[in-house]
């Protein structure tokens, strides 16, 4: 009923098999928690036919596509969301995606986090948003057109930037790491910002940082990217060199900032994050 593997290739599909359902992977949600069997320091995901097996009550349920378990071999993966009041089977409980990162390891846990955005599309995309008629989901894309208007909708992506700048000092580099009033104590991470209309990626990393500590960056370069699914971020990494300006602090946001040494860090994200891959880029990169 239940497995867990670090899988290889995730192909994206919108509409399930014709054929005879197998056990799949089922990414079920309540009140945006994801359902998993807890067991010492992992978590495994329901591997069942269909959610209702689980004894629980779907309020809907989307295909996400298919796993390569092995040459040959797929498992298909299934998003639900179950209502609130739906007791859960036994052994199992509702964990926070954050929480259950380690346990699920990072092939599912991307998956999950899939799930949850395209879960949370459906759930607040069920009316056209132009002229309020009930939207139909559409076969073969994962899109919502309204049959009134024509209006055709997708589930909803926010590009933010998230960028590590480094100063050159004749005691070596120093990362740039500020704290968000929303952090836990302690914390401090790399700048971050959603892009605004018009913008650019680069002009979003410039004014950004700007901003929020009014310092000057040149040479900035792309790192990686990672999905965000806390709400529905694609947070876009970079690199940059600091050129010129004394920290100023945007004092609604940023509650600290400072320049550190790579030996000399203060706490920092977790590992699951693209935060602490640039972190760790800056430390390693000498």
């Amino acid at each position: 009923m239940f497995g867990i593997k670090e899988l290889m290739e995730f192909i994206s599909r919108t509409a399930p098999p014709d054929d005879e359902r197998a056990p799949a992977y089922w990414f079920a949600f309540q009140d945006d928690k994801l359902l998993v069997r807890p067991a010492g320091d992992t978590v495994s995901l329901p591997l069942v036919a269909d959610v209702a097996e689980l004894r629980v009550t779907p309020l809907r349920t989307l295909y996400l596509g298919y796993l390569h378990e092995a040459p040959g071999r797929r498992i298909d993966c299934y998003a639900a969301e179950i209502a609130p009041d739906s007791q859960l089977p036994e052994s199992m409980t509702a964990e926070g995606l954050r929480q259950v990162y380690t346990g699920l390891g990072e092939t599912l846990w991307t998956l999950a986090g899939r799930a949850i955005q395209i879960v949370t599309w459906d759930r607040t995309h069920q009316y056209c948003g132009q002229c309020g008629t009930p939207s139909e989901t559409l076969p073969h894309e994962r899109a919502k057109r309204c049959p009134r208007c024509g209006l055709i909708t997708y589930p909803r992506l926010s590009p933010a930037i998230i960028i590590a700048v480094v100063r050159r000092t004749e005691d070596g580099p120093r990362l740039l790491l500020a704290r968000n009033h929303r952090f836990p104590t302690g914390r401090y991470s790399v700048l971050a910002g959603y892009v605004e209309p018009g913008e650019t990626l680069e002009e979003c990393a410039r004014r950004e940082v700007l901003e929020e500590v009014g310092v000057q960056i040149a040479n900035v370069r792309y790192f990686g990217s990672q999905p965000w699914p806390f709400p529905n971020s694609l947070m876009i990494g970079f690199t940059a060199e600091y050129v010129g300006g004394e920290l100023t602090l945007e004092e609604a946001e940023i509650a600290d900032a400072r320049w550190f040494a790579a030996n000399a860090l203060p706490e920092v994200p977790p590992k699951m994050t693209i935060a602490r891959r640039l972190i760790d880029w800056f430390v390693n990169s000498g």
